[in-house]
């Protein structure tokens, strides 16, 4: 009998995770070893990775769980959440996702595999629904433009405080900010503020000769105010303009449905949190802010931009818009570091819209403020005063000394309600309330009391808005269901192909993994519940902060950044801190190689550094002898060295440990960018490394889907010095430590949601997979650039002759010869139905190619298969046997409608162009527009739907 219970235990065994995530088996690893001459996997690793930081150790994780194991898993953490009826407000709401969008988009990886939507023509449907977004956002505002999508409210308000101090033309640093602002808002503001200089002053609702006195850049405001009051703001407003500042309004957007828009009071900048337009709280995130800005401002504002271009056909095409304004281009002059953006939330939120329409919008508030005056009623009738006779959705009580107790029976009845101070209590009504609910809240008063009448008259919204036909012609769910699934298929994800993105990791988000993010228990936590509440997230929270110290060799972990750009300025803010606790604040100095990634030099500015930049040499590393010379030259002021390691060039560089030797000789402290830590988990760490701060990227290494450009999680790993200065958060003490700078996102743990995914990663894997992963994804990569180093040169390897889990290849010599440029390759590829690799960057002309561990070789070699015979049409060209100024890669993209036309003018044949490869008669991807005119879009910028009086126009 103990044999045959050894048998199961064997076979069950053999059903791993780890080989469903990776892609190659053991006998395509076996051939792709071969190619490369290597005879085993682990000689291919010594000949990559310098033995010096090489570990044979294993990792000290738990042994991996099976797909059924790690739900169980997962429930048993869900099932210490308790989930109650939060009507505790502060930015954060029960809502309800419409199923059609809860299934065909979060739920879909058509939609939450896709990538940042920088090659247009194959990602033309996520762009319209992000074009809806806008234009929903910008309308709702009462303003002419509005961005994306940013990564929460806090953050967004910060943003605007940034924007305008750069166009500030006095020397103002004062910052005026509302005392109703949400407190979560203003710490995150304070935080931003402090390594520049800038001090906030707390402006008191109305006070006009207060805002005179601060002579501020810029005035935040909340509407409506975080207590639930409700105002013109136009004074104030105006106050500020005639001090020299912009206007920034935090504005709720679900109110904007039926209250006097910020815009139409003179608001310069509008932000707000659209999370209650369809996408759950999940304690905290993640969620798509919103930022709306007036027309003169859109060259300077933060985020990405949709807009409406054309295409070579002369086609209407959408593109992202005005990229100049972007980190990658400005680095250190940039005022902001924001690399991405909450895409697949704004989606949703869009949907929200497009479900809706400014119809259901308006019926919605009015349903959840007559809630509101319900609950109001009742209160008033038991004799409570309202703080706010003017109010929307939220009612502040002064309760007295009858406060505890009243918060005691209202948890008792399942809800959580506000304690605003030890007199005051919030309610905030939302779209879930449901007439059970509301019955049973208003019992906690009296009964059979009256609604108050609506106080809202004087501030009452007349101004239509999302008056696009998108907005009105989708209300029945078939037609619901066909527009989401129109959209899904113009776009490429990893659902249809891989897309090897270099530095962008874009790996298997399993399915496993994702299933647990729209569970109750972890959906509907508030961020700002009772921590008795969310022991079930705080369990969660400590496994997973234990894995990544243990995976990065660092000695704590923070998870409250919310992309990895926030990671990097949470990281140099821990550097700035440990530096000012032991008298040194005078060092200012940030290092960085000229390979870094753009948001490197924007956060080292945000947070106050002068950059200083460092060299490559001709291999690609950095150039120690420059290294040397600009320490000498600022050793005193030497703050930090920020590096990436595997390098942006795709390498390991031999010389790590010196480089950090040197600087720490110099009391510098050891960023560490994790853009490509799917190079080193398994085989070496950070912390072996000598990097003192590293921050994570679970959207890449740890499979959070990039969700066509967001959301992301950038937690930072600190060595042990650097743990007293870690991030910390206003309403949570368990956030982080006490000794620690403030909040850098909205909520305490930033995009907690998620932080299901990556656990589920981890433990799934378990350590023996994590390595096998790392080891695979090398391989892959190496087996790419030795397929394809006969046709196109490999810019960068390492001191074996290898490159690290991402290639770079070199496509600048083709202009000379043919006149194709790296961009006519990537729009090729479109052709043979890929999303093309990073294109140049970190060099221009080039192509940076990374397949990650879960691409098979099959689907490995077709991409390469694709890359030679784009090769060869090269080649044609050169050897004059096709026109330089009519082939394929010049014409690319081509479309079904140009296939289809009756008339082919060109000199190549139909079947060429569009079925250059066998492989393709039976997996045709179809790109829905021709090559998008970036120069006519910048120049004729659109960034919102077309609005009904124009289709009228037209008619007519």
């Amino acid at each position: 009998m103990p044999h045959d219970f050894a048998a199961f235990d064997t076979i069950l065994a053999a059903d791993r995770f780890a080989d469903r995530h990776i892609g190659p088996g053991t006998a395509e690893r076996d051939a792709m070893l071969r190619a490369l001459g290597d005879a085993s996997i682990e000689a291919l690793i010594t000949r990559t990775v310098p033995g010096a930081i090489l570990t044979q150790n294993p990792l000290d994780l738990a042994p991996p769980l099976t797909e059924g194991e790690i739900l169980d898993d997962l429930r048993i953490f869900a099932a210490k959440n308790q989930v109650k009826r939060s009507l505790i407000g502060l930015g954060y709401h029960g809502t309800v996702t419409p199923l059609v969008v809860l299934r065909n988009v979060l739920e879909n990886p058509g939609w939450y595999t896709a990538y940042t939507p920088y090659q247009a023509e194959i990602a033309q449907g996520r762009l319209e629904a992000l074009l809806n977004f806008q234009t929903m956002m910008a309308e709702l505002a009462g303003m002419a433009i509005a961005n994306a999508s940013l990564l929460d409210e806090a953050t967004a308000a910060a943003e605007g405080v940034a924007l305008a101090h750069a166009v500030h033309k006095g020397k103002s640093t004062t910052i005026a900010v509302a005392t109703d602002l949400h407190p979560q808002t203003r710490a995150v503001i304070a935080t931003r503020a402090a390594p520049l200089g800038w001090t906030l002053t707390d402006i008191e609702p109305d006070d006009i000769a207060a805002i005179e006195r601060a002579a501020p850049f810029a005035l935040v405001l909340q509407y409506p105010g975080t207590t639930g009051g409700v105002r013109d703001l136009t004074t104030e407003i105006t106050a500020a303009h005639t001090a020299g500042a912009l206007a920034i309004v935090a504005a709720d957007p679900l109110s904007l449905a039926l209250l006097k828009p910020p815009g139409e009071m003179g608001a310069d900048i509008v932000v707000g949190s659209t999370q209650r337009f369809g996408v759950p709280m999940g304690f905290g995130g993640p969620h798509a802010a919103y930022f709306a800005t007036r027309d003169s401002l859109k060259r300077h504002m933060a985020g990405r931009l949709v807009g409406v271009s054309i295409d070579a056909a002369g086609a209407p095409a959408l593109r992202l818009a005005l990229q100049t304004r972007e980190q990658h281009i400005r680095r250190e002059k940039a005022t902001s570091n924001i690399c991405t953006a909450q895409v697949l939330l704004a989606v949703i939120a869009g949907f929200y819209g497009v479900w809706h329409g400014p119809d259901g919008l308006a019926r919605i508030a009015t349903r959840i403020h007559l809630a509101a005056r319900i609950v109001a009623g009742a209160a008033t009738a038991a004799g409570f005063t309202l703080r706010h006779d003017t109010f929307f959705d939220t009612i502040a009580l002064e309760t007295g000394a009858q406060t505890d107790a009243l918060m005691a029976r209202a948890l008792a009845a399942g809800f959580n309600l506000r304690r605003i101070d030890a007199t005051t209590i919030g309610i905030t009504l939302d779209e879930a309330i449901t007439h059970a609910e509301l019955k049973s809240l208003t019992t906690l008063f009296t009964t059979g009391a009256e609604a108050l009448a609506s106080p809202l008259a004087p501030l009452t919204r007349r101004s239509a808005f999302m008056t696009a036909p998108v907005f009105h012609a989708h209300r029945s769910e078939h037609a619901m269901l066909r527009y989401l699934k129109r959209l899904e298929d113009k776009d490429i994800a990893l659902n249809r192909s891989m897309i090897p993105l270099g530095s962008c990791t874009m790996k298997l988000n399993a399915t496993a993994e994702m299933i647990p993010i729209t569970w109750r228990a972890f959906a509907d936590i508030h961020p700002f519940a009772p921590a008795d509440q969310t022991e079930g997230y705080r369990a969660l929270i400590e496994t997973l902060s234990t894995d990544l110290a243990r995976i990065t060799g660092f000695a704590a972990v923070s998870l409250q950044p919310n992309s990895g750009a926030q990671g990097e300025f949470a990281g140099l803010l821990s550097i700035r801190a440990y530096h000012a606790a032991r008298g040194e604040g005078a060092r200012d100095i940030c290092l960085i190689p000229s390979s870094a990634h753009g948001t490197n030099p924007a956060s080292a500015t945000m947070a106050g550094y002068r950059v200083v930049v460092i060299g490559c040499d001709k291999a690609g590393n950095i150039d120690l002898a420059d290294l040397d010379a600009k320490i000498s030259q600022h050793a005193e002021h030497l703050a930090a060295l920020m590096i990436t390691y595997p390098s942006t060039h795709g390498v390991f560089e031999s010389t790590i440990r010196t480089i950090c030797d040197r600087v720490h000789a110099a009391g510098g402290q050891v960023y560490m960018d994790g853009a490509n830590m799917n190079a080193q988990v398994g085989l070496t760490s950070p912390a072996a490394i000598g990097a003192d701060v590293c921050h994570l990227n679970l959207h890449k290494t740890f499979c959070i889907p990039h969700g066509g450009g967001g959301p992301g999680v950038g937690p930072i790993g600190v060595a042990a010095h650097l743990a007293p200065h870690l991030p910390n958060h206003p309403m949570r003490d368990d956030a982080g430590p006490a000794t620690g700078y403030g909040p850098i996102a909205a909520a305490p743990f930033g995009s907690a949601s998620i932080l299901p995914i990556p656990y589920a990663y981890i433990r799934m894997m378990g350590p023996e997979g994590l390595r096998e992963a790392t080891s695979i994804a090398i391989l892959n990569a190496n087996y790419i650039a030795h397929r394809l180093a006969p046709h196109y040169p490999i810019l960068y390897t390492g001191a074996g002759g290898t490159v690290a889990h991402e290639c770079i290849i070199d496509c600048r010599g083709f202009q000379a010869t043919t006149g194709i440029q790296v961009e006519d390759i990537a729009k090729r590829l479109q052709d043979y139905g890929f999303h093309a690799p990073t294109m140049s960057w970190p060099v221009p002309g080039t192509l940076m190619i990374e397949p990650t561990e879960s691409e098979s070789k099959a689907e490995i070699d077709r991409f390469c298969d694709a890359m030679i015979s784009i090769s060869t049409e090269i080649a044609a060209i050169a050897a004059g046997t096709m026109p330089r100024d009519d082939n394929p890669l010049k014409n690319a993209p081509h479309t079904a409608a140009e296939l289809t036309a009756t008339t082919w003018s060109h000199s190549y044949t139909r079947e060429q162009a569009a079925f250059p490869l066998p492989y393709l008669t039976t997996t045709k991807y179809w790109p829905p527009v021709k090559r998008v005119d970036n120069v006519y879009g910048d120049r004729n910028l659109v960034c919102s739907c077309a609005p009904m009086t124009d289709y009228a126009a037209a008619a007519e």
